[in-house]
């Protein structure tokens, strides 16, 4: 899980430098999948991948834009000045899962967009400092919701975290809102994911407009962003599992990794 996070987080850096105006998300759908099945020996995740009621989804990563909340699809339409976009990665490494997504600004975006980037890792790290034996999941969602709410944003409730090792989406659901002290107990060897999606309207969530079965956006058209690590439950607290050369730096207020 170690190596396959670091992948992940690996194949996020060797993007970073690609997300311009004027490139598209299937340019870097096809960086993706190329730097993963030629340089890094790893399967894409979610090429094929088909959920009961689901059709199979039919790229390497997901990319998300403005007010996409999730499972955007790539396609042909470029990014321009000002958009901001979730790119969502899954590498599989010798049978395990890496799991991580990055907001990026493409160009100058808007104060609110900067501010909505932000918090939301923030709120990702308020609840992955909550991570340790004994803690419950619901303390996770708790502190998230908490500071989510104390920005004025608010957190998605249809889509969470997720358990995950050899298989891509299992139990837990981690919830990213909820009560302190509740929900289930962690303990030490446990892995998931942590992956708030903070909108800077209403927690409302539809469809996309092209009703792929797989894009869904604000129901207010507000702005939408998320990020993502696999994390280890260790003897003592935790484990970020998705770090590389190139991660964001981790905020001041989380203490020094456990």
């Amino acid at each position: 899980m170690r190596t396959a996070g670091r992948l992940a987080s690996e194949l996020l850096d060797y993007l970073t430098p690609h997300v311009l105006p004027g490139v598209t998300t299937n340019q870097i759908d096809k960086l993706a999948h190329d730097y993963m099945t030629q340089v890094q020996h790893t399967v894409p995740a979610t090429l094929g991948y088909q959920p009961p009621g689901y059709t199979p989804y039919p790229k390497s990563l997901c990319t998300s834009l403005n007010h996409v909340v999730c499972h955007g699809i790539p396609n042909d339409k470029a990014m321009k000045k000002g958009d901001i976009v979730n790119i969502d990665v899954t590498v599989i490494k010798d049978g395990w899962h890496g799991d991580s997504s990055r907001m990026f600004m493409v160009g100058d975006v808007s104060i609110q967009a900067k501010r909505l980037c932000k918090l939301t890792y923030d709120a990702m790290w308020h609840g992955i400092a909550r991570v340790k034996p004994g803690a419950r999941l619901g303390d996770i969602g708790f502190a998230i919701q908490r500071f989510t709410e104390s920005q004025g944003f608010s957190v998605v409730r249809e889509f969470c975290g997720h358990g995950i090792g050899r298989v891509f989406h299992e139990e837990p659901q981690v919830l990213h809102y909820g009560k302190a002290g509740t929900l289930d107990e962690l303990h030490p060897g446990m892995t998931f994911t942590i992956e708030p999606m903070v909108n800077a309207g209403r927690k409302e969530i539809t469809d996309g407009p092209g009703k792929d079965g797989w894009t869904i956006v604000t129901k207010d058209r507000s702005l939408s962003a998320q990020w993502e690590h696999t994390v280890l439950v260790t003897e003592t607290g935790y484990e970020v599992l998705t770090l590389s050369a190139g991660s964001p730096a981790t905020p001041d207020f989380v203490p020094a990794q456990r």
